[in-house]
């Protein structure tokens, strides 16, 4: 796990080595144990390096043999081993025992295409000088992080965005869209950011940059297709076993691994495998709010799989305080609660260990949110007469905020394409205009799910959800938060829900394999009870509850309202909707605490990249004095 950075100056112009070294070094939380630049005239490359295979070897920007090739490359190959096997019996010879040779002898073998035959999680970028050519991708579900802009003379990459700021060449700006479709998802959806100007790679995208010109396109595209044909005990096995080999070959690795350890069956399934294949360390989060913790379940957990386990319990004091560092780390505001939570627990585990696992993405993959079951209890809206749907959404419309069945009333008069934006919807396009500038004409947040839903049309409103989901919730805020709050401790996190063998397998299951009436992850809890005890199995999804509900009322609600009173200088908000709110909340007029925290987070993050910023240069250290942004 590391970071890296290029640039590409389309007018020849030298890169300045001084740029290059502090888009470089303001990554080396991403890379603490090495650096690494290199400058071929009118291009640089630079890489932080975090040591996990070869620990002696892996050094980069790294060259082929006769230097005309060179690569920057953050992730992890599983499958390095057999494609090494495979090019030595095409005649390469190795130097190295690293994944990073693996991925440059591909591209020496197949070009741009090598990307489509690695298993793993990355962001590569590769400066070809014969062809006069600079070449990037980013994995196909989106674990690890790409960014780029175009500049005035020129483009630049990086798996940061702070990383292109400091290079003096773009302008620290907010992007008004970006800005309302936050509004509604708490992330910004790919490909755009909530900066003006940069944009992430899509996942499953490569970009070529060759005689100053910029060309994008999909290596890899999410196909599901229903096998009816296969029996619930087939796909049982066939689930466990690609499971059980995803667990395996995510082990690569010369240092310590351990894995993050909920009371869930996502981590606890995880565990379960890996203390099968090794000894495992277990680490586990909780709340100083009755009701908001996990840990003695995930205690329970750790002590029947036998693990050598570690948890930290987090006060509101101690979340508010790290909010701002946090913040600096994520780059753009992700308004998920749970975000810190991943914050605290890659600390705690950094300390014994450089690798660890987690169960990302078995939700989206395997049918695991509650939401996926909603077709099957809004069914009985599809015998409706159109008249009398239409007169349920009405009647939603006039019931007052946080009334019980006002929601379930708005949703079942809707279509699946109108109502599901994805895992989280905060605020609804009426809304966003008692919350921001009446000066911008945003687009609705249906622009970004109506071509994925085209997509699918053909298939059943669950998978629908998982589809839309995969393509927006998993990459936006799901491995994004994963991502930048374990490199924010220089951990490397793994993901094996989130692989390619893996989704061959669930994007196969039948809807009836994945959700029922009462249950979630149907086939998956069955293939997954023998590494898990016999509690964990069926327990309800729990969602990692983090006590902001109950911190906005007490401990944060003096901290919230001076938030909002001293957001006047900022165009995007209007403070006094938002302290009407807050007072509502506090009043338990109805529960605002996510619409509360997604404003919250932007007007911090604001703060800390917008408004408090007098150059690149403030941008080279996290924040570390908490006061000045409270």
């Amino acid at each position: 796990m590391c970071g890296i950075t290029a640039v590409y100056n389309q007018n020849r112009v030298p890169v300045h080595p001084e740029v290059m070294q502090s888009m470089t070094r303001i990554l080396s939380h991403r890379g603490p144990d090495d650096e690494g630049i290199y400058i071929d005239g009118h291009v640089g490359l630079g890489f932080r390096r975090l040591s996990i295979l070869d620990l002696e070897h892996g050094a980069q920007p790294f060259s082929n043999d006769s230097g005309q090739v060179w690569l920057i490359f953050n992730g992890e190959i599983y499958n390095y081993r057999e494609l090494r096997e495979w090019l030595q019996s095409k005649g390469y010879v190795f130097r190295t025992q690293s994944d990073t040779e693996v991925v440059l002898r591909m591209y020496e073998e197949m070009g741009e295409d090598c990307v489509k035959h690695l298993r793993g999680m990355f962001g590569i970028a590769i400066w070809d000088k014969d062809r006069d050519l600079l070449f990037a991708a980013r994995d196909p579900f989106g674990i690890k992080p790409v960014y780029y802009c175009q500049t005035a003379d020129g483009y630049m990459i990086s798996s940061e965005i702070k990383s292109l700021l400091v290079s003096g060449k773009v302008n620290q700006e907010v992007d008004g869209q970006s800005f309302y479709h936050y509004l509604t998802y708490q992330y910004v959806p790919e490909p755009a950011t909530m900066f003006r100007n940069i944009l992430k790679l899509a996942a499953g995208h490569a970009l070529t940059i060759k005689n100053g010109e910029l060309n994008i396109k999909a290596y890899y595209n999410v196909h599901f297709g229903s096998d009816e044909s296969r029996s619930f005990s087939d796909l049982v096995e066939e689930t466990r076993s690609i499971l059980m080999e995803s667990v395996s070959i995510h082990r690569n690795s010369d240092v310590p691994r351990g894995a993050f350890l909920s009371g869930g069956i996502d981590s606890s399934s995880l565990v379960g495998m890996l203390q099968r294949l090794e000894p495992t360390r277990t680490f586990s989060v909780g709340f100083e709010v009755p009701g908001y913790s996990e840990l003695d379940l995930a205690r329970k957990t750790a002590a029947y799989l036998g693990t050598e386990h570690y948890e930290v319990s987090v006060s509101a004091k101690d979340y508010l305080d790290h909010l701002p560092d946090m913040l600096w780390h994520m780059d753009e505001p992700i308004a998920d609660p749970s975000a810190p939570g991943i914050y605290f627990l890659s600390q705690l585990a950094r300390q014994y260990v450089k690798v660890v696992f987690s169960g990302e993405g078995a939700d989206e993959f395997f049918g695991g949110y509650n939401i996926y079951r909603e077709p099957l209890s809004l069914r009985m809206f599809e015998y409706m007469p159109d008249n009398i749907r239409e007169f349920a959404g009405t009647l939603s419309r006039l019931l007052p905020t946080g009334m019980k069945g006002k929601s379930f009333l708005e949703r079942g008069s809707l279509p699946l394409h109108e109502r599901y934006f994805g895992n989280a919807k905060i605020f609804d396009d009426q809304e966003k205009f008692d919350i921001g500038s009446m000066n911008y004409a945003f687009r609705s947040a249906r622009e970004v799910t109506a071509p994925l839903y085209k997509q699918v049309a053909e298939f059943d409103d669950t998978t629908k959800m998982q589809y839309i989901d995969i393509h927006t919730w998993l990459r936006g805020n799901i491995l994004m938060k994963a991502d930048k709050m374990s490199m924010a401790h220089s951990l490397e996190l793994r993901v094996p829900f989130v692989d390619l063998k893996v989704f061959e397998v669930a994007s196969k299951l039948p809807t009836k394999f994945k959700v029922s009436n009462t249950s979630t992850k149907l086939l998956l809890r069955e293939a997954m009870k023998e590494f898990v005890p016999p509690d964990v199995q069926n327990r309800r999804k729990l969602g990692f509850p983090v006590p902001i509900r109950v911190w906005l009322k007490n401990e944060w609600y003096e901290w919230a309202k001076e938030m909002f009173h001293s957001a006047g200088d900022i165009p995007w908000i209007n403070p006094q909707y938002a302290l009407h709110m807050l007072d509502a909340h506090r009043e338990g007029k109805y529960d605002a605490s996510r619409k509360l925290w997604t404003l919250l987070v932007f007007i911090l993050w604001h703060r800390i990249y917008i408004g408090n910023c007098n150059g690149w240069s403030d941008m080279l250290t996290a924040p570390s004095a908490h006061a000045v942004y409270r």
